[in-house]
């Protein structure tokens, strides 16, 4: 093909297995800038690509999540379902809430990844979607040992495969422990540096107190740890299909793990720090605590109709709040302060309570 300057787009894909294209962009920049070029590869290995000078300065980043719920609806045909959200027109979109939580159950199970949302909609098969997810999965394993020596690929895998069952623990606090008996942080620093620097898990680190800047009050040696789409993580704890066509079973399943990694998900797109609390007894926990603008918003997950928030009443007595979320199931209410939110809604928090407010 022939390639002609200010005309043709020029894509690099799995750039990662080429570390001279790597170096190239330092030049495609400084001396063929009539050149559109786009590159795409694994972060994994672009963050670890050993002995590449990397073109600081010379690339502008896009980072690519799976896609969200809204998108998932798009990519489903629901487009006058999406506007429809996303103008908060929210008398409309309750009156199609039974269809949107059938939406949510899908979600759950199919997740965001762009190959496995094209086979469920080409498809609707759950057999196909679990296969191509667990392929997915496999490929990360083997990128986990293409990039590093044996001994940290190992801990590598030891940390994702903990994850789902950490997950599903009450307190879902990381515990190095549970990875193996008598681990140590130490240990497995490096493998969670390089997951976390591949975009395959996030974490979510504890605050004292939900005070501006809330970076100055974050704990990083507690956290929670989520991966990157919830289809995945349904994958790795081996969820079974039957499990979104029992009414609302699929929310509360792993002690509501699955929802939790589902607003993580939703929440990650817009809001580069999260964080959680826990009082000092422990009794009482917010899910995410995020700072916006001037507020620090607390974020409670609710997986179904039960709205009893015993530990956001908590939170709400000690630092008076001026914006609290609540997200369940239920229909949209905003009372003194306090938004509940529907789950299907929770990529638009931000629009419904910073700028509703004010």
């Amino acid at each position: 093909m022939k390639i002609t300057p200010d005309d043709t787009l020029i894509i690099f894909d799995e750039i990662q297995d080429c570390p001279d294209a790597i170096t190239s962009l330092k030049y495609f920049n400084e001396k063929a800038p009539e050149y559109h070029i786009i590159v795409a590869g694994s972060l994994l290995g672009l963050a670890h690509h050993n002995g590449t000078g990397f073109p600081v300065g010379k690339v502008n980043f896009m980072t690519l999540y799976p896609l969200s719920f809204l998108e998932f609806l798009s990519a489903n045909g629901e487009e006058l379902l999406r506007d429809a959200m996303e103008t908060e027109k929210i008398d409309i979109v309750e009156t199609f809430s039974s269809r949107l939580i059938d939406y949510l159950k899908y979600y759950y199970y199919v997740g965001g990844m762009p190959e496995v949302v094209q086979s469920f909609i080409d498809n609707r098969d759950f057999k196909e979607v679990r296969e191509i997810q667990e392929e997915i999965i496999s490929s990360y394993k083997e990128d986990f040992s293409k990039h590093t020596d044996s001994n940290t690929a190992e801990r590598i895998g030891m940390v994702w495969n903990s994850i789902s069952s950490q997950l599903a623990k009450e307190n879902k606090k990381f515990i190095y422990n549970a990875i193996r008996t008598g681990a140590r942080a130490k240990d497995f620093e490096i493998a969670l540096a390089w997951l976390r620097d591949s975009g395959l898990v996030y974490k979510v680190t504890k605050i004292s107190k939900p005070n501006l800047p809330i970076k100055a009050y974050e704990n990083i040696d507690i956290f929670k740890l989520y991966i990157l789409d919830v289809g995945l993580l349904g994958a790795l704890s081996n969820l079974s299909a039957k499990a979104i066509l029992e009414e609302n079973r699929i929310f509360t399943e792993f002690k509501g793990a699955l929802t939790e990694q589902y607003v993580l998900q939703q929440l990650k797109i817009t809001q580069n720090e999260l964080h959680y609390w826990t009082s000092k007894s422990n009794v009482a926990k917010i899910d995410f605590v995020t700072q916006v603008e001037d507020y620090v918003i607390p974020i409670e997950v609710k997986a179904a109709t039960n709205l009893k928030a015993k530990s956001l009443q908590q939170y709400r007595k000690d630092y008076n709040p001026e914006i609290s979320v609540r997200t369940s199931l239920t229909n949209f209410l905003i009372n003194n302060g306090l938004y509940n939110i529907p789950l299907y809604l929770i990529g638009l928090f931000e629009k419904l309570t910073i700028n509703s407010s004010g």
